[in-house]
């Protein structure tokens, strides 16, 4: 297929356009580099714009005679949100609705969705399902979901099918450590255990009083390569006629903030200094997928766990300490 991917010079963007590219497909990159990285992108074609300029997009959608979009540009730094919210409101909604109306008037009516599950707030009882009421508790939960509702109307009138995939924690690397993600402004664990095991600097632990089994904050985390599969498989899922929907992607397996730090240890083969620090506004004690509807209307589940991810994001982090700066040919 002929396909636009939005963000495409980004961290699960980057993975996905690779992928996508091995599977056969046809696929132009639109990213505005304001956190993406061009050296990610490969040999793919880029068009570095932003999702605000609708008249390009749509020129671009017709003039390439896309067949679907794969939506990946918005910003998702949960701390910069509480600060910032309406950056977040202005980029991930207003970008989005862009997008929509573009395809819309380049008939396009094929879009795969990234999402998070910061739409779900702090669930009563993880694992969570989709059918959990959403509540966010910041900002960027509240845009991605604003996204989400304008989707379903869109669904509705008969103007866009759609699979939104909502991301839990994403990690990891290209297997062979050739593709991840440049953490010079990574806030998440993973790049930032790897950047204490690297350098010896201390890593900040946010929070150590929550009421989970070691105090530390749990999460769902799951490889970017097992993402990348499940946007490929959505994709697959629309061209065959497949009707819209909501799915979670996570590993379905919950892991705290002291047991990815072992495992980076593991990985790396060095210890990890840490420090606690006040918990981050926003943030919430446990969540975890449960992916049960991802593999009865995909066909898709994580086959990589945490171990994996330790091991790819080490192979990524140790050969590029500088991030894309460290790839050949910049």
């Amino acid at each position: 297929m002929r396909l636009l991917v939005t963000g495409g010079a980004g961290y699960v963007g980057s993975h996905t356009v690779r992928l996508l590219a091995e599977h056969g497909h046809e696929v132009t990159v639109v990213d505005n580099l304001s956190t993406g990285h061009r050296e990610a992108v490969g040999r793919v074609p880029l068009v570095v714009a932003d999702l605000a300029e609708t008249g390009l997009i749509r020129d671009l959608l017709r003039d390439r005679r896309i067949e679907a979009v794969l939506h990946f540009a918005a910003f998702k730094s949960v701390e910069e949100s509480m600060r910032k919210p309406e950056r977040y409101f202005r980029n991930n909604v207003c970008g989005s609705l862009s997008l929509v109306e573009a395809a819309r008037a380049a008939r396009v009516g094929l879009l795969v969705n990234s999402s998070t599950c910061a739409v779900y707030g702090e669930p009563a009882r993880p694992p969570i399902s989709e059918s959990a009421v959403p509540e966010p508790a910041n900002p960027y939960g509240e845009s991605k979901l604003a996204v989400e509702r304008m989707l379903a109307s869109l669904d509705r009138a008969g103007h866009l099918r759609h699979v939104t995939l909502r991301y839990f924690n994403a990690a990891g690397a290209w297997p062979d450590g050739s593709l991840g993600e440049d953490w010079t402004g990574a806030q998440n664990l993973v790049p930032a255990a790897m950047r204490a095991a690297l350098t010896g600097s201390t890593l900040r632990v946010f929070g150590a009083d929550y009421a989970t089994p070691d105090g530390t904050a749990v999460r769902d985390y799951v490889h970017v390569l097992d993402l990348a599969e499940a946007h490929l498989a959505a994709l697959e899922h629309l061209a065959r006629g497949g009707e819209s929907c909501v799915l979670n992607v996570g590993s379905g397996r919950p892991a705290s903030v002291r047991q990815v730090v072992l495992a980076v240890e593991a990985a790396s083969g060095r210890g990890i200094r840490t420090e606690v620090a006040p918990r981050r506004a926003g943030d919430v004690a446990a969540i975890w997928a449960d992916t049960s509807r991802a593999a009865a209307v995909l066909s898709w589940a994580a086959k990589r766990g945490l171990a994996e991810i330790a091991q790819s994001a080490w192979r990524w982090h140790s050969g590029h300490p500088s991030g894309f700066a460290d790839t050949p040919g910049v």
